[in-house]
């Protein structure tokens, strides 16, 4: 049984810590090592993460360090791990702390690495219009997401994927992918291929104004976009001056190849169609500045659009 220390904060690495907790002839989880907890709402009520619920559940202890300090690398060093296992832990570990476990510490990415290093790899997968991805375990060193490669899976990326699935299914076949090379890391049979440096892509954390949608692009990569950036930060445009999210969308037949990209070319009591660059775009789901989100046809209801109307930036 090897004795290793879980390193996760976001939703992603949920599946893996449980899987891990149930293999107790070959995995001792003895510490779940997490961001401190977050304050949000307007009370700005301490909210625990998911993950330190989930630990608290499997009976495991929990760490919530600041930073990585004097205090913090003795407390990982007296709990003597053998390997540190990281999954979507938010933050790149000092080399005084990767030094720490003997066998190592090893990492779980959202992608087929060498492809899309960085923390946008899911939302990125989507917008640039991949049909897979995958998932990687490798070794930490000190530079980001460059480390030897163990293990590899690629995951189809459908068209109904958004960011939301399209995490899910990863985070479950990572867990799979994970719990397989730490058996090979115990019995020492794991196999290390290096990156091929010229094959690196990046993907880079998303900010808000990556959703701004350019109607001059190509329905096919707005609705990429919209998929992408479903939930967070969503795709955007301005309609009358008012903000304009799209949730959901398809690429539609075309109505009128004369339009303007951002122009209207159907619009009645069931359905949006609007002009791109190169097609249009069936709007399936939206939410206008200040209300919740709604299917279109109930946002029609209360909204009269015309047909020439156009969207803007």
């Amino acid at each position: 049984m090897m004795k290793i220390i879980f390193f996760g904060s976001d939703d992603f690495a949920l599946p893996s810590l449980r899987l891990l907790a149930r293999q107790k002839e070959d995995v001792q989880i003895i510490s779940v090592v997490t961001k401190p907890d977050t304050r949000k709402g307007r009370g700005m009520k301490v909210v625990p993460l998911k993950i330190k619920q989930l630990a608290s559940e499997l009976g495991i202890d929990v760490y919530q360090p600041k930073k990585f300090d004097e205090e913090t690398v003795p407390h990982i060093k007296s709990l003597k791990p053998e390997l540190i296992v990281v999954v979507a832990y938010g933050k790149i570990l000092p080399k005084k702390i990767l030094e720490i476990p003997p066998k190592g510490c090893v990492n779980l990415h959202s992608s087929y690495l060498p492809d899309l290093r960085g923390a946008g790899t899911v939302p990125w997968s989507i917008i640039r219009g991949y049909k897979y991805t995958g998932v990687t375990t490798m070794y930490i060193n000190e530079k980001v997401d460059a480390g030897d490669i163990i293990e590899q899976k690629k995951v189809e990326i459908s068209r109904e994927d958004t960011s939301a699935t399209l995490s899910q299914k990863l985070a479950e076949e990572g867990a799979e992918l994970l719990f397989h090379t730490l058996k090979d890391i115990d019995k020492g049979k794991e196999n290390v291929t290096r990156q091929d440096i010229s094959k690196v892509t990046y993907a880079p954390l998303l900010k808000k104004e990556d959703g701004l949608i350019d109607w001059t692009k190509s329905a096919e990569e707005i609705f990429n976009l919209v998929r992408g950036l479903n939930p967070w930060p969503s795709a955007y445009t301005y309609l009358k001056g008012k903000l304009f999210k799209i949730h959901k969308a398809q690429v539609a037949q075309s109505f009128d190849s004369e339009a303007n990209p951002g122009e209207i070319v159907k619009a009645d009591k069931n359905n949006l169609v609007i002009a791109t660059g190169k097609g249009d775009l069936n709007i399936l789901e939206v939410q206008i500045e200040d209300k919740k989100k709604m299917p279109i046809k109930d946002f029609l209801q209360g909204h009269k659009l015309e047909k020439g109307k156009r969207f803007s930036k």
